[in-house]
């Protein structure tokens, strides 16, 4: 209701202007559906309420289908009669409902007793609705052949009352003598029409230059040309359908040329329309597809059922080299063939243009062919049409053939490329081994080079720290004390500077040894707690550790180094006296991991610097206002964790302070022995040393003067040897064994260990002895602690020193 009757008429009205356009057809549509769901629902009900409930469902339903085949005489009389028009098939339909209303509706809607159903119209009886005209057969068979025979008597009279108007033939051509060809009818018609107007209205859809050479061969072939202003005959008329319908179809062809025999005659101004709306609709559409087609890289021919040349597109001629006289629509297959075997030379591959037409009808698969011409390889598909023809497809494949043949000969040299590229990563390899061996031979001279210059750098810096140290204890209470101070501190720093470059040479080139072990994490803290107060104290500063009962599995000299940087680092870089300066130590289990943490209120990093920090000698502009250094702790620290193989995490805001964290493996609490052997006796300074025997052995008499000098301003006894024979000589001269022995490493004849080991065979294996040494390799410092030897390093600190002497001698009274 609402698509086929509705709203074609009011899009009608619309279109003619009777009605002004609906700006929102969305709304008008839902309105009309609605209305016609309430109508139909309101028409049921009333049939309902009116028609006679004593009949059974499947009568009513034999109603309904005899109303629907009141459409059958109009629909299958358009199918299949040409003569059928709108006016026949309206005139039809109205007699048949009407006869389907008075003898099938119309009882079912009054009662049987009801004049109208008992005698009909005519009192005699007649024109009763369930016995027409006197036939007594089944009421709806009656109704239904009634209503029909007057259907159809109506639909061929109203037909035949007038002739089809252009839009009826047009849509009749579609589906009634479909392949037949064009029906001229009256002569006159075709003698208004000239050869110009039908030469101009085939133009419109093949384009004028292509439409003038297929006229201009047809002309050539008949031997004569008519003048534009001569009349067609049959003959041009049908040549002229055929060539149309070439490109756009026997159906579309036909009904053109109907439409422009149809102008001459009595047609409508509405005829005339139409043909040039489907004229410019079918010139629109070709020419897109044209137009799509020429844009296409591959080209593209079609031949018609008789091999002849329907279209083309641009892409054909070029790539074929084809001259102008091809591009005629009707050029037989043959002749196109033999111009492509002509211009390519294809006999010289033994193909002529008969086997070359073969191949293009009946071979199902792609194919190539050479053309000479133009040194290019094409691939050749033929696809048949439904409708009999070919669709012949022609793409260049020259590219991609010599693509193929490129990669084919890369793969025939691929082996020998490959050997030679192996044969050239052999050799690099080699190199490249060589050039390994020789930096880790620079790199193992560099580490010789710089223990040895260490240790021959330290010595003299040992012994002028020994001689300040004595000068500062002598001249402590007088005006040259300050003076003293600073040249303690300006060894100190030098000694920093030293200790530094030699740890990051031993870091380097990975020959610094660990040493892992289990121990409570508080050891370490409690050491660090004692070291770092007074420093933390001097600057004004709040340092906390917090207690942990945590055990690891780490080297607990290594790990104890990278904390002693981050903490000497965070003390420095808090401003001094700040009332907000703080700097925490504590650690916390994460897993099975325990996590260090040193969090401080400096001055913080920015995040463009958090890498360049960890560079040697990197500091930053603050930081250097801040405090002294030599930009060398956070680059150990990294290297120390490398060697630990851990993470040093950082998280800092600027202003503010700054965290670093370290996590290192958890291990299981041991006995309390562990915790013995970790820590490190911390013994006050102040501890007396009147009077303690102390034996150095060094073969610098410069160190041995120094040492000498500052023990005895301690108020120790000191002796002094240069090897192990001046040692004893040393000890019978004083008639007593030494209560504590300091002896260097390097000795002449000997070394240090030999020599304490010698002295404690004479004087029993409790003599305390300390090792005094600026080597600083690992294997040393494992011998010594297998020999129970106290180490100190060079340049000897005289707080570290007077702490090892204050213990010897602790241990030595409880001993006795």
């Amino acid at each position: 209701i609402s698509n086929d009757l509705v709203l074609p008429f009011i899009l009608r009205s619309q279109a003619s202007g009777r009605t002004r356009p609906s700006e929102n057809m969305e709304q008008l549509i839902l309105k009309i559906r609605r209305t016609a769901i309430v109508l139909l629902l309101f028409f049921g009900y009333a049939y309902f309420r009116s028609a006679d409930n004593t009949q059974a469902l499947a009568s009513i339903g034999l109603v309904s289908f005899a109303a629907i085949v009141q459409l059958a005489p109009a629909f299958f009389g358009g199918l299949f009669w040409q003569g059928a028009n709108g006016r026949g098939a309206i005139a039809g339909m109205v007699c048949g409902f009407a006869v389907w209303g008075y003898t099938l509706l119309m009882p079912t809607l009054l009662s049987p007793e009801h004049w109208l159903v008992t005698q009909g119209l005519h009192p005699s009886g007649v024109l009763r609705p369930e016995a027409l005209l006197g036939v007594e057969i089944s009421p709806v068979a009656n109704g239904v052949i009634w209503s029909l025979s007057i259907n159809a008597l109506a639909f061929v009279i109203g037909s035949l009352s007038r002739l089809p108007s252009a839009s009826e033939s047009a849509q009749a051509s579609i589906f009634v003598d479909r392949n037949q060809p064009l029906a001229i009818g009256r002569r006159g018609a075709a003698a208004k029409v000239n050869v110009g107007e039908l030469i101009a209205t085939v133009a419109r859809y093949l384009g004028t230059r292509r439409t003038q050479r297929s006229f201009e061969s047809y002309w050539a072939e008949a031997g004569e040309r008519p003048k534009d202003s001569d009349p067609v005959d049959q003959r041009l008329l049908r040549f002229s359908e055929q060539l149309l319908a070439s490109a756009i179809g026997a159906s579309s062809s036909r009904l053109v040329h109907t439409l422009l025999l149809q102008r001459f005659e009595a047609t409508t101004p509405a005829s005339i329309k139409l043909l040039d709306q489907a004229s410019e609709a079918l010139k629109y559409n070709r020419d897109i597809l044209q137009s799509a087609l020429d844009q296409m890289d591959q080209a593209i021919s079609v031949f018609d059922a008789d091999f002849r040349l329907a279209f083309w597109n641009r892409r054909f001629r070029r790539l074929l080299g084809l001259p102008a006289s091809v591009g005629q629509v009707g050029t037989p297959l043959n002749e196109v063939m033999r111009q492509i075997a002509d211009i390519h030379k294809l006999s010289e591959q033994g193909i002529d243009d008969g086997d070359l037409a073969d191949k293009i009808v009946n071979q199902n698969e792609p194919w190539l062919l050479a053309l000479a011409a133009s040194e290019r390889i094409v691939e050749i598909g033929t696809s048949p049409m439904p409708g009999g023809g070919v669709v012949v497809t022609w793409h260049d494949i020259t590219e991609r053939i010599l693509v193929a043949e490129a990669l084919r000969e890369a793969n025939e040299t691929l082996e020998r490329r490959v050997e030679e590229r192996t044969s050239e990563l052999v050799e690099a390899n080699r190199e490249l081994a060589r050039a390994t061996r020789a930096a880790d031979d620079a790199n193992a001279g560099k580490t010789r080079f710089l223990a040895a210059a260490g240790h021959d750098i330290l010595q003299p810096l040992n012994a002028a720290k020994l001689y300040a140290s004595t000068l500062e204890e002598r001249l402590e209470e007088t005006d040259n004390s300050t003076l003293t101070g600073n040249i303690i501190k300006s060894l100190e720093s030098v000694e920093n500077i030293l200790g530094a470059i030699l740890a990051i040479s031993r870091l380097d080139t990975g020959r610094q040894e660990t040493k892992v072990s289990t121990f409570p994490i508080e050891a370490i803290m409690e050491q660090m707690a004692v070291e770092f107060a007074p420093f933390a104290r001097e600057r004004g500063l709040e340092l906390k550790f917090v207690h942990s009962t945590a055990w690891i599995r780490s080297d607990p000299a290594l790990l104890r180094r990278l904390l002693q940087n981050l903490i000497s680092n965070a003390i420095k870089y808090t401003p001094r006296n700040a009332p907000s300066g703080r700097i925490l130590v504590g650690c916390r289990p994460r897993d099975a991991k325990v996590v260090i943490e040193v969090l401080d209120t400096g001055i913080g990093i920015a995040d463009s610097d958090r890498q360049s920090i960890f560079t040697e000698f990197s500091r930053l502009d603050e930081g250097m206002r801040q405090a002294p250094g030599l930009g060398l702790g956070l680059s150990i620290v990294e290297r120390i964790a490398k060697v630990l193989d851990i993470d040093v995490i950082m998280s800092s805001t600027p202003g503010k302070g700054t965290r670093f964290s370290v996590a290192v493996e958890r291990a299981k609490p041991e006995t309390a022995s562990a915790l013995a052997r970790t820590r490190e006796p911390v013994s006050r300074a102040a501890s007396k040393l009147n009077d303690l025997f102390v034996l150095c052995i060094d073969n610098d008499l410069s160190i041995l003067e120094g040492m000498s000098g500052l023990l005895t301003q301690w108020g120790c006894e000191v002796r002094t040897a240069h090897d192990l024979a001046s040692a004893f000589a040393t000890i019978e001269e004083a008639g007593k064994p030494p209560q504590i022995v300091l002896a260097d490493y390097h000795l002449e004849k000997s070394n240090g260990i030999e020599a304490i080991h010698a002295l404690r065979q004479s004087f029993g294996v409790e003599l305390p002895c300390v090792l005094v040494t600026a080597d600083r390799t690992p294997s040393l410092r494992s011998e010594a602690e297998a020999e129970g030897i106290k180490l100190i390093y060079k340049p000897v600190k005289p707080a570290a020193l007077r702490a090892v002497l204050a213990m010897g001698h602790s241990r030595r009274e409880a001993a006795e």
